[in-house]
């Protein structure tokens, strides 16, 4: 890809959940991309992370970020007052918005109650803005964040801008006509994606496709030429159940029960800990290698990955309705030249193609993941070409300076 001109008066901010967030590598890496590409950033985040990144690349960034929920409801008020005094328009075009959106949530509901508390936590984020003379606004994720941000924006007298991932759609989509409509893009991680938005009659001319990429200079370890000892399949996320982990157990019951050698290494750690050890006491096969890594710093992910023969995140639906959108760790595994298998579940099919970049069964199937699994385990040369359309893959469309690059030319436009 031609390499992009640097851009040297674009100031943005950025608005995320928890920056810079463990579980949320993707925002704090696109930050220091657009740093890269000569943008001022400037992060906030709603929350301070709860499982702070620990990379050393990132000091600069801690140090820089503004915890908005830890400012006091004194000072909130006081911002409050403050914007309305010196800047009423805005300030009363964002209370006007406020009714319309308790209107249309329930004038008594938790959810109106919700959006007020966050209308008022807008003012304080829209006086550093205009402290810090930002330009536009850039959020990720489109439920509390966004909720800040389309009030914040027009107080600001700026632009906002939206990525939208998974949960904050499917289980958290509150408000997505409307947000998609004051926004001045839309953006999200995948066709999918865009087809569900559209499917509530979300403006598609503002709705646009980007990739939440890898860092295009990023080396994996080096893989060593020793084989495991032992086939050994691996698996990295939130022990969620989204992530399909008691999928991932079955199946590889079901192999060692058919005679197979296979050691399962999960890495992470969550809620649902305490019962995947009990469904795999449960099964009642002690003698079978099976390791909880823990949790893993985000560079010691690709360390991880690269000693395995198999990467498998088997992701699902879960009982509210969230699911993953394309999780970024399948592209880590397929640059560190591990096959992956996946499931035919909102846009991880537009990453891992069947048969092509890796392979994908449907959620929830342990027979099927099984087959899958022994079909990789018994030819090595599948193997070796899902290894090398996975790295194609990832290198096609999913680099993270070209969808940055994107991402800035989408937000110039929005600012001119």
């Amino acid at each position: 890809m031609p390499e992009r001109a640097i851009t040297t008066t674009l100031r943005i901010a950025y608005l995320a959940p928890e920056i810079p967030a463990l579980s949320a590598t993707f925002v704090y890496n696109e930050i220091l991309e657009l740093n890269k590409q000569g943008v001022n950033v400037k992060p906030f985040s709603v929350h301070r992370p709860s499982h702070l990144a620990s990379e050393s690349s990132l000091t600069e960034l801690k140090n820089d970020v503004f915890h908005l929920y830890e400012v006091s409801k004194g000072h909130v008020l006081l911002d409050s007052l403050t914007m309305l005094l010196t800047h009423p328009a805005g300030y009363f075009k964002a209370a006007g918005r406020l009714m319309l959106d308790i209107w249309y949530q329930g004038v008594i509901s938790r959810s109106a109650l919700g959006l007020t508390y966050r209308f008022f936590y807008a003012a304080t984020l829209a006086k550093q803005l205009k402290k810090a003379n930002i330009q536009h606004l850039h959020v990720h994720f489109a439920h509390i964040p966004t909720d800040v941000a389309m009030y914040a924006a027009p107080m600001a007298d700026i632009s906002f801008s939206v990525q939208a991932h998974a949960n904050d759609l499917f289980e958290r989509g509150w408000l997505l006509k409307q947000k998609v409509s004051r926004a001045a893009f839309f953006a999200t991680i995948s066709e999918f994606n865009q087809r569900f938005l559209e499917k509530l009659h979300a403006d598609p001319r503002k709705i646009k496709i980007v990739r939440c990429g890898v860092d295009q200079n990023w080396q994996p370890p080096v893989k060593s030429p020793k084989n495991n000892t032992i086939f050994t399949i691996g698996t990295v996320g939130r022990l969620v159940e989204k992530k399909g982990i008691d999928t991932l157990i079955d199946a590889w019951a079901i192999l060692i029960k058919q005679g197979s050698k296979v050691c399962l290494k999960i890495a992470g750690s969550g809620p649902l800990e305490k019962s995947l050890k009990l469904q795999l006491d449960n099964l009642a096969l002690p003698e079978a290698p099976v390791v909880f890594i823990g949790a893993l710093p985000h560079d010691e992910v690709a360390s991880f990955i690269t000693g395995l023969d198999l990467f498998v995140l088997p992701c699902k639906e879960d009982s509210r309705g969230d699911m993953d959108g394309i999780p970024v760790v399948l592209m880590e595994a397929m640059l560190c030249e591990v096959p992956v298998i996946s499931t035919e579940l909102s846009g991880i099919p537009e990453l891992v193609i069947n048969n092509i970049s890796g392979l994908t069964i449907l959620p929830g199937n342990a027979a099927d993941l099984s087959k899958a699994i022994l079909q990789i385990m018994n030819s090595p040369e599948t193997a070796k070409q899902l290894v090398s359309g996975g790295k194609q893959r990832v290198n096609d469309e999913f680099l993270l300076d070209a969808n940055v690059s994107k991402l800035i030319s989408l937000i110039e436009e929005a600012v001119k």
